[in-house]
C-alpha cells in the first residue's frame, strides 16, 4: 500500500480513537488526564505511530499550567494561569478540568479562580519526605567549593553539639586543622553562632551556658586577652551576637576559633523551617574574603538560600551591609 492510501486509512483510525477518548473522560478520571496530555489526531504519522517528541511536549504544557499556578501568590483567573503558562484560555482550560478530576487542580465556585488541589499538595508532601537534605547538600560540595574557591563544609547537630560530617578542599589544600567529626563550640565557631541562633533554645541551653563559665573563668586569668577576643562571656552579650547572627543570615568568626583563619557558616532550612544543616566555607585569613558583602559570604548565602528552597523551606533575607561595613 502506498503511503498516501495508509494516511487516509489512518484518519478514520484516529477519529474513532479521540471520539472513543472524549466520551470516557466522563467516567474515568485517570484516563481523562491522558486523553489530555496525549498527542492530537494531527500528531500522528502516516503510519499511525505517536511521535514521541509530540508526547513529552504535550506532558511540558500541562505541567506549565501547575507550575504558574505554584509560583503565584495565591489563586487565578483562567485568562491569568493562561498567560502565565503562555497558551490560549480555550486550551488552558482543557489541561484544567482534567486537572481538577485529578484532584490536582481546584477552582473556586464562587470567584472561578484556580488554585493547586489536593493531589497537588499530596505529591509534594511525598516528595518532601523522600528528601534528605544533607544527600543533596553533598552532591553539590564540590560546585561551590569550586565556586567559593575555599574549603566547604557540612555540619548538622549531633549528641554534643554541632557536627562536621563532609567536607571538600580546595585544589589547593590549606591546612585548617579540622577533622570530620569534629564538633564546633557554640560561642567561637561560625558553624557553633549559626547553630545556637537557629536552633529552639532548650536544644542548646546547656552547652551555651557551659561555654559561658568557661570564658567566666579564662576572662579572669587573662582579661585583656577575652577582651580583644570579642566572645561573650554572658548571657546577655551571648544573645546580642545570637541575634545579629539571625538578622545577617550568617554567622562569621575571624582568627576566633583557630589563629589566622576565618570562616563563614550559612544555615539550611527545611519545608517545616528546621534548621536541619550549616553549611561552612572557611580559609586562612590572608587569602580568605571575611567581608559580610565579599563573594564568599554572597556566595555562601546563596548555596544555603538554593538548598533551602529545594528542601521546601524559605528564609528571610539578611541585613545589607551598612556602608563601609566589613
Amino acid at each position: 500500500m502506498r503511503n498516501s492510501d495508509r494516511s487516509v486509512a489512518a484518519a478514520p483510525k484516529a477519529r474513532a480513537k479521540a471520539t472513543a477518548a472524549a466520551q470516557s473522560t466522563a467516567h474515568d478520571p485517570v484516563h481523562a488526564v491522558t486523553a489530555a496530555l496525549a498527542p492530537a489526531a494531527d500528531e500522528i504519522d502516516a503510519d499511525g505511530a505517536e511521535r514521541e517528541r509530540a508526547g513529552i511536549q504535550s506532558v511540558e504544557v500541562g505541567f506549565a499550567l501547575l507550575q504558574a499556578l505554584a509560583l503565584a501568590d495565591g489563586p487565578l483567573m483562567l485568562r491569568d494561569v493562561a498567560q502565565a503558562a503562555q497558551m490560549s484560555a480555550a486550551k488552558a482550560h482543557r489541561y484544567l478540568v482534567s486537572f481538577q478530576r485529578l484532584g490536582l487542580v481546584a477552582q473556586d465556585t464562587a470567584t472561578a479562580r484556580y488554585d493547586l488541589g489536593p493531589q497537588a499538595l499530596h505529591l509534594g508532601l511525598a516528595a518532601l519526605r523522600r528528601i534528605d537534605a544533607v544527600t543533596l547538600a553533598r552532591q553539590r560540595l564540590p560546585q561551590w567549593r569550586e565556586h567559593i574557591g575555599h574549603t566547604v563544609a557540612l555540619a548538622v547537630w549531633g549528641n554534643l553539639g554541632p557536627t562536621i560530617v563532609h567536607w571538600a578542599e580546595p585544589l589547593r589544600p590549606v591546612a585548617v586543622h579540622l577533622r570530620l567529626g569534629d564538633v564546633m563550640p557554640l560561642l567561637t565557631s561560625a558553624t557553633g553562632r549559626c547553630f545556637a541562633a537557629h536552633l529552639p533554645p532548650a536544644q542548646s541551653q546547656a552547652l551555651l551556658a557551659a561555654e559561658l563559665r568557661q570564658w567566666q573563668q579564662r576572662e579572669k586569668l587573662d582579661p585583656a586577652f577575652v577582651a580583644t577576643s570579642g566572645v561573650p562571656t554572658d548571657a546577655g552579650r551571648a544573645q546580642a551576637l545570637l541575634s545579629e547572627v539571625r538578622q545577617r543570615g550568617l554567622a562569621r568568626v575571624v582568627d576566633t576559633l583557630l589563629p589566622g583563619i576565618a570562616g563563614f557558616c550559612a544555615p539550611v532550612f527545611d519545608a517545616s523551617g528546621h534548621l536541619v544543616l550549616g553549611v561552612v566555607s572557611m580559609g586562612p585569613t590572608g587569602h580568605f574574603d571575611a567581608r559580610w558583602a565579599g563573594p564568599v559570604a554572597q556566595a555562601l548565602l546563596a548555596a544555603a538560600h538554593g538548598l533551602t528552597a529545594d528542601l521546601g523551606g524559605s528564609v528571610a533575607p539578611g541585613a545589607p551591609p551598612g556602608p563601609g561595613e566589613r
